[in-house]
């Protein structure tokens, strides 16, 4: 909206005082022009002289006049001041809704933050439970393994101590297949001499 001539951004404040005090002029020049026509009055009555007369009337053409511009200025002064005026009621308008505008959005904003935070809290206790159930499965894995290790350690003492058997085994089956070895080459020896004496006998007879 353009600003008017002889308007400025100083606010109404300005263009009222300019008013009143142009209503205060319009005011004593009506009551001067009142006084004048008294006098007038008076004159006639009292049959003034004519120089007399024509300074007065001259004098009220005059404030007539003047009265006649203070008016228009008036009139200036009060359409400026209904032009400010809608200005101010215009802009007036356009700040409230501005702030209504600004206020639905800071609404929005505060509501999307609440939400957002909600969710942050949400996934916060969720990392935080899964961490946990991480923690005791470790735990638990730990647990695991040093049942593993105390089973591979059972483990490799029973293979020791199988193999330890194995070995006792084969060598008490070896002396076993030598005792064995060592009677049979006795029995054998023992039958081939009963067999030489049996042979021998007849031919004594």
């Amino acid at each position: 909206m353009a600003t008017p001539v002889g308007w400025s951004p100083g606010g109404s404040g300005s263009v009222c005082l300019a008013f009143d005090q142009l209503r205060d002029v319009i005011e004593s020049q009506e009551e001067l022009i009142h006084q004048l026509r008294n006098v007038m009055v008076l004159q006639d009555e009292n049959f003034v002289s004519k120089e007399e007369f024509q300074a007065v009337e001259k004098k009220l053409v005059e404030e007539k006049a003047a009265h006649a511009k203070t008016k228009v200025l008036l009139a200036k002064e009060e359409e400026k001041l209904q032009f400010a005026l809608g200005e101010v009621e215009v802009l007036s308008k356009q700040l409230e809704k501005e702030k209504l505008a600004f206020e639905k959005a800071l609404s929005s904003v505060k509501s999307r933050a609440l939400q957002e935070s909600s969710k942050k809290d949400q996934l916060i206790t969720k990392c935080n439970e899964i961490e946990s159930h991480i923690i005791k499965q470790e735990d638990i894995l730990n647990g695991k393994e040093n049942e593993i290790k105390e089973l591979q350690q059972v483990i490799s003492q029973q293979k020791e101590i199988f193999r330890n058997h194995v070995s006792d085994f084969r060598i008490q089956k070896q002396q076993e297949n030598y005792m064995a070895q060592v009677l049979d080459q006795k029995h054998k020896k023992a039958s081939g001499t009963r067999q030489t004496c049996s042979r021998q006998r007849p031919r004594e007879k």
